[in-house]
């Protein structure tokens, strides 16, 4: 595969998946309606998808309600199973401690992926899951090489794989926010933490 450019491995992949009849079990770590609508269109004929919501960076607790109810909503509109994991404030303002002043995209960010990671490897490799993934690399903001860096490891450390992806590439940023539009679905104005607020 080194040979396939970066933006078509994800295609290849996926096609071999499929063709291999083997229909995989997925464990997709989702952030909101908005950021999922187009990967779950990329996946759901490939995979057997559960959405795992494990999002403590998202602040107040009442922007998190909106996030997940409208993440809920959508996964049983599209017949997708639907977990939530634990909402670890404390322990998310734990592992941000003293990255607060970092501009978006930073140290902080870098810390809150792979703390949501970590949580949605264990999850899938304790739940009997084939693969697992994320959503977070549709977002023009996110650093899809660092996301995949972090979930190739977390692969490695608890043995399952990980679905390396940018799926902001091929328009996918524009394909989910016409998702979005087309299925009413609320789109914050922000990443979810505080710092990212203000």
């Amino acid at each position: 595969m080194t040979s396939i450019k970066k933006s078509d491995r994800l295609q290849c992949e996926l096609g071999e998946i499929k063709a291999s009849g083997l229909n995989p079990r997925m464990l997709l770590h989702t952030c909101c309606a908005p950021c999922s609508a187009h990967v779950l269109d990329l996946l759901r004929d490939v995979f057997k998808l559960t959405l795992y919501f494990y999002d403590p960076n998202i602040h107040p607790r009442e922007e998190y309600e909106k996030r997940r109810d409208e993440m809920r909503a959508y996964a049983e509109k599209s017949s997708i199973d639907f977990v939530e994991g634990p909402y670890d404030v404390k322990r998310w303002f734990e592992m941000t401690a003293g990255h607060g002043d970092e501009k978006e995209g930073g140290g902080r960010c870098f810390v809150c992926y792979e703390m949501r990671l970590r949580e949605a490897a264990s999850f899938a490799r304790y739940g009997g899951f084939d693969y697992f993934a994320t959503v977070l690399s549709i977002s023009p903001h996110k650093k899809a090489e660092k996301i995949n860096e972090i979930g190739i490891s977390l692969a490695k450390e608890y043995g399952i794989r990980f679905l390396e992806a940018d799926f902001k590439k091929k328009d996918g940023f524009k394909k989910s926010i016409a998702l979005t539009k087309e299925h009413g679905l609320y789109r914050q104005d922000y990443c979810g933490c505080l710092y990212s607020r203000r």
